[in-house]
């Protein structure tokens, strides 16, 4: 199937690492031009060196701290001033800390909002009037299976991210009518550097190996292990493709069969 992707212009949040950097390596594969931002400078140049050494993908790195509306918004402006246009936009942000609901006081509430919800909200208002402008636009929310099933511990999580899967929805119906698709992932455990710390701390305060909590978090995906960074950037870049021209609205589970919910 031709995706066609190449030279469209591709806008990945939270891409240093984990899922945002096997999105922005997939669609550098696809001829794509990429786009990518995390916090940290140093980081996210050498992810970009790595995925344009790999694919000599047209490809560019910024530092951006996607809890400030201002430094989204100029990012935003300088891929514009570059590239003249943005065809697909990933909102991808690590997930707001853990911790039982009685230890979340306001602030961590407030800085989860920014964080969560707030960057996506800012990072699709930026992006759609050049989207309206060509008629042709993609937004993807990368979210959490948590919203369906809430896990222990990740009640922020759980909370905002299920804020974002509205949102989603919100903006599916009402960019329609411009040709702008808007869609949210449900991502199930995989194996990124975040969760492989979320997994050695679980098994610290359980007093358990590792390998222990592995094998008992696994035991219950029906695929029997947890997915791999490329395995949900394959959806991604197909919903961002003409194969998924007839796709909007759409909230799409990545889990390996673990949900229990059958929508």
């Amino acid at each position: 199937m031709n995706l066609e992707l190449k030279n469209k212009v591709i806008l990945i949040a939270g891409a240093s690492q984990g899922i945002g950097y096997a999105t922005a390596l997939a669609f550098a594969r696809e001829g794509a031009r990429v786009v990518i931002c995390a916090r940290d400078k140093e980081t996210i140049e050498k992810a970009a060196k790595k995925i344009h050494d790999e694919t000599k993908a047209e490809i560019s790195a910024t530092a951006v701290d996607l809890t400030q509306a201002e430094t989204i918004q100029n990012w935003v402006e300088s891929v514009l001033k570059q590239f003249k246009t943005i065809h697909v936009c990933i909102t991808n942000i690590g997930g707001p800390p853990k911790g039982a609901f009685v230890d979340l006081d306001d602030k961590k509430w407030q800085e989860a909002f920014e964080l969560t919800l707030m960057s996506a909200v800012r990072l699709s208002r930026a992006v759609i009037p050049s989207m309206k402008e060509q008629k042709w636009g993609r937004i993807i929310h990368l979210c959490s299976s948590s919203v369906r099933n809430p896990i222990a511990n990740l009640g922020l999580s759980n909370s905002i991210r299920s804020a974002v899967v509205a949102l989603s929805k919100t903006q599916a119906d009402e960019l329609a009518k411009d040709n702008i698709l808007v869609n949210s992932i449900l991502t199930g455990w995989t194996r990124t550097e975040q969760t492989n710390h979320i997994l050695e701390t679980m098994a610290k305060n359980a007093k358990l190996s590792t390998e222990e909590v592995i094998a008992k978090r696994e035991s219950v995906i029906p695929l029997g292990r947890m997915g791999k960074p490329e395995e949900i950037a394959a959806p991604i870049v197909f919903l961002s493709s003409a194969g998924a021209n007839f796709i909007t609205g759409s909230t799409i589970t990545v889990d390996g069969g673990e949900s229990r919910f059958p929508f």
